[in-house]
């Protein structure tokens, strides 16, 4: 067995001081509301030293960090890559792979496969394309959105076994009826780089979609056809519960203002963090660095964000799971209970994970200790510290 005490536990019910959590064998055993007065022998103890104990991170949005990318790392730089998030709280993540040839993808899927065997902390895959819109495509290469064909969806669920999300735009040929399919293999289909209107969202929500991609990157708001205004992908996704949304709390892709809005309208319940981290997130890549995506588009880290080489546009973030939990609290002012929560639990859930996000009896330890400045002090994942 292993002890944590003297903290300050995060559950997502409620806030226990000098509290403390028991595991054994990788799972949570109990949840202490004071210091164990008698612990078993042969119990490792750790003095959390009044830090935070929160349940470990969730990222199911993330393309790469600590200077390498999913999309065509080998097996034990996949590994690197989850390492590299660790140090920031990060204990579960979901690989993320943007368009790109079919082969491509098959072949990058295959080696997460291979390292997932090996790595605890990995989830699947997100298949972040490449079924899109080409005019919400933001930094997705051209070439390589393509509709979603019969042949073109069938040599992709192929991989369905380590397929968690894909994003795709329903509006687009094929786009609606896709998102029957994915849900019939327990695939969560999220609305991604999509010019949709309201309404074709409503239509989308019928054949089984129920999250919406990084909200308001990639996605229609409200604009004017002539003299009509048309609700787009944006208004959709705050207005309906039935739908989750990824939010990107860098503070660069969504100002102050919007992260209160969002969090007003759909709340802890609904709101996943998502750092879409590139190659330079968790890394020492340093401001003005620029270096090119595995797509072959140069980027620039500038002002704390990836920026394509005009400044027309994000291409991406270098942001870490902690730094958004972070930006929720200091930015937002929203309760550090909910930030986690919508760090852990929440994101767990839009993937359909029962097991994960939460310090309660029965949960895998995937467990952080971090300070008031929400400063990573420690990360376990499955009962084994790993930072």
């Amino acid at each position: 067995m292993k002890l944590i005490q003297n903290g300050t536990v995060l559950t997502p019910h409620r806030t226990i001081k000098s509290g403390g959590v028991l595991t054994e064998n990788g799972k949570i055993l109990e949840i202490l509301e004071r210091p164990m007065s008698n612990v078993p022998p042969g119990t490792e103890v750790t003095d959390a030293a009044g830090l935070y104990i929160s349940p470990g991170f969730t990222d199911i949005h993330v393309h790469g960090g600590g200077g390498l990318s999913f999309d065509t790392a080998s097996p034990d730089e996949i590994i690197k890559i989850c390492m590299a998030h660790s140090r920031y709280g990060t204990t579960s993540i979901l690989p993320t792979l943007s368009a790109a040839p079919i082969d491509n993808l098959c072949s990058a899927m295959d080696k997460i496969a291979a390292a997932k065997a090996k790595e605890a902390m990995i989830l699947g895959v997100f298949l972040e394309g490449p079924f899109f819109s080409v005019n919400q495509r933001g930094a997705q290469a051209l070439e390589y959105i393509i509709p979603p064909t019969d042949e073109n969806v069938s040599r992709l669920l192929d991989h369905s076994s380590i397929i968690r999300m894909m994003g795709a735009a329903p509006e687009i040929p094929g786009g609606t009826e896709l998102g029957l399919k994915l849900a019939r293999r327990g695939i969560t289909a999220s609305i991604a780089h999509s010019d949709a209107t309201f309404e074709d969202i409503t239509k989308a929500l019928e054949y089984g979609y129920t999250d919406v991609t990084h909200i308001y990157s990639g996605c229609s708001n409200v604009h004017r056809v002539n003299a009509y205004r048309v609700a787009g992908v944006v208004e959709a996704g705050l207005y309906f519960d039935d739908l989750t949304v990824q939010m990107i709390a860098d503070g660069k892709h969504l100002p102050p203002s919007l992260l209160k809005l969002i969090y007003k309208c759909k709340g802890a319940d609904r709101i996943s963090l998502v750092t879409d981290g590139l190659a330079a997130s968790a890394s020492d890549i340093q401001e003005g660095a620029v270096f090119k995506q595995p797509n072959g588009e140069e980027v620039i880290l500038e002002d704390g964000v990836i920026k394509m080489m005009d400044r027309k546009a994000f291409a991406g973030s270098c942001a870490n799971m902690a730094g958004l939990v972070s930006n929720m609290v200091k930015l937002a002012g929203v309760p550090l209970a909910e930030a986690v929560k919508m760090a852990s639990l929440t994101p767990a859930k839009v993937i359909g994970l029962k097991n994960k996000g939460c310090l309660a009896p029965g949960f895998d330890a995937d467990i952080v200790l971090f300070d008031e400045d929400i400063n990573v002090r420690m990360t376990m994942i499955r009962g084994n510290f790993v930072s």
